[in-house]
């Protein structure tokens, strides 16, 4: 038999996945594991992270016996990651000496306050790496470990500790401890790789006193890789890349300008902004897209806080539904959200406000409103604040964007898609298989291996999808954005203005 079919490996923050993709890019099998999230102080979070190595061999251990494909019939293996949480282990036991920190993982946090409060530290950080100065990305992560676990800072500059990102840590169980590598869209989000020169920074590892002989080798995202040699038959690794990155491969936004926002707790949009780097001054993310041979591709990405959170707020805490699919039903009651506006500031609000203090406000509300006037609210604040991010990408990229591409859970929400494209003004592309982060690995994997052989051919694969076109009035539309820029302005006075106000007079 040919080795003509994909083992993809979607490593997520609450679960593991493993799906056997074929040559036509078809899932034809899949399985998932959920795994212990640690919690061991406000704000911090931890995983065991054998636990995710035996969650994740679990999955492949059940897809492959479910397809009975004996391990010569793959190609290769692509592997996708929950991105930036923070692996380190002994180099010759192969043992973790923390658990890992993951990347919602706060307790860094004054740490890199300070090295912010430094201006010129913060913008030579930022001008390097692409990334803001924040507890979410790996270096600070890796310094508080080796400082806080006995003997872990003597072992790491003896060269006996070893750090990676999830896919570093699955590959290195896959190759039986023979293979330390990453991808560039991996090492990109560790705040110690210049994504100019594509290479491990020194001066980085130096201020965040990292030894650079922990760090794993930096290689593609695509290509013969390494060998996962745990199976009866060597399967070659041909695909790598971060969760993200994995789903705007997947959504094959392969040209500059094409943009996939992942609707998950939070919304991710990026935009593939071709070969250049673009540095935001919108307070944007510039990230390593995935590397392909020496050919290079570079995204911005931004992100909503709270996106399907507000849905889960909903059902659990007002109990307006039982279950997130009702959302849309209970919306669909009312014609409009009667003036109403909700901002789900639970945890502040990104980009482009980056006000930590905002807290959730509802505006608008009269005697009139209802449920389903709320509800509405709730979704169209999903699409409002995504559309404040691509407002941002198009005046760093000043590259004109003509549709965007959309996945995860509440991308199934028809009455949100469609809002999403009245606002935006431009169509909106939905795939009928939705699994685009663990299709971007396929997909990597597969050139690896050339299953497919350009990005062309794996184009003509591309899957039936749903288009949504504005088909909204574009004053209504204008109305409803101004109305949201005031309600974003008062959560924010409420927050912030008030508070200085309140003091003036009290003084």
């Amino acid at each position: 038999m040919s080795a003509s079919y994909i083992l993809a490996l979607d490593q997520g923050t609450t679960s593991s996945r493993s799906l056997i993709v074929d040559a036509h890019g078809q899932v034809l099998f899949q399985a998932q594991r959920e795994f212990t999230q640690h919690y061991p102080e406000p704000g911090w979070v931890e995983h065991n992270p054998t636990e995710i190595w035996d969650s994740q061999w679990a999955t492949i251990q059940e897809v492959l016996s479910k397809s009975t494909l004996d391990p010569s019939s793959f190609g290769g293996i692509g592997i996708t990651n929950q991105r930036e949480t923070t692996v380190v282990w002994d180099r010759t036991t192969g043992e973790p000496v923390h658990r890992a920190i993951v990347w919602q993982d706060r307790r860094t946090g004054d740490y890199c306050e300070k090295l912010k409060s430094n201006l010129t530290v913060k913008d030579d950080i930022q001008s390097r790496t692409g990334l803001m100065v924040d507890a979410y990305f790996s270096a600070s992560k890796i310094r508080w470990i080796l400082d806080h676990t006995e003997g872990a800072r003597e072992r790491a500059n003896r060269g006996d500790l070893l750090f990676g990102t999830v896919d570093s840590w699955l590959i290195w169980k896959l190759s039986e401890s023979t293979s330390h590598i990453t991808d560039a869209s991996n090492a990109s989000r560790t705040m110690l790789f210049n994504i100019h020169t594509m290479e491990w920074d020194a001066s980085l590892c130096t201020l965040f006193n990292i030894p650079m002989s922990m760090l794993p080798k930096v290689v593609s995202s695509s290509g013969q890789l390494a060998q996962a040699t745990c199976f009866t038959h060597p399967i070659p690794i041909t695909g790598i890349a971060g969760d993200q990155q994995a789903a705007l491969f997947g959504q094959q936004c392969f040209r500059p300008g094409m943009v996939k926002n992942t609707y998950g707790t939070g919304c991710f949009m990026l935009m593939n902004t071709g070969d250049h780097a673009v540095q935001s001054t919108h307070a944007l993310l510039t990230t390593v897209a995935w590397k392909i041979g020496d050919r290079v591709q570079y995204a911005l990405e931004g992100s909503v806080f709270i996106g399907g959170a507000a849905v889960q707020w909903l059902r659990d805490e007002l109990s307006f539904i039982e279950n997130a699919a009702e959302i849309e039903a209970l919306a669909h009651t009312v014609q409009d959200s009667g003036g109403v506006y909700v901002v789900p500031a639970f945890a502040g609000l990104g980009a482009p406000y980056w006000n930590p203090r905002a807290r959730g406000s509802i505006f608008g509300v009269t005697r009139g409103t209802g449920r389903g006037h709320i509800a509405r609210a709730i979704l169209e604040s999903i699409a409002l604040q995504s559309m404040d991010v691509l407002e941002c990408m198009k005046k760093d990229s000043a590259i004109a964007i003509t549709e965007m591409r959309v996945d995860g859970g509440a991308a199934k929400n028809i009455l949100l898609m469609q809002f999403q494209s009245d606002v935006l003004g431009i169509d909106v592309v939905r795939p009928q298989n939705t699994e685009s982060t663990a299709m971007g690995a396929a997909y990597l994997a597969g050139l690896g291996c050339e299953i497919w052989t350009s990005m062309e051919e794996l184009s003509a694969s591309l899957a039936p999808q749903d288009t949504f076109k504005p088909s909204k009035d574009k004053s209504e539309m204008r109305n409803k954005i101004s109305g949201w820029k005031r309600a974003v302005k008062a959560a924010a006075y409420w927050a912030n203005d008030g508070m200085k106000e309140e003091k003036t007079s009290e003084s």
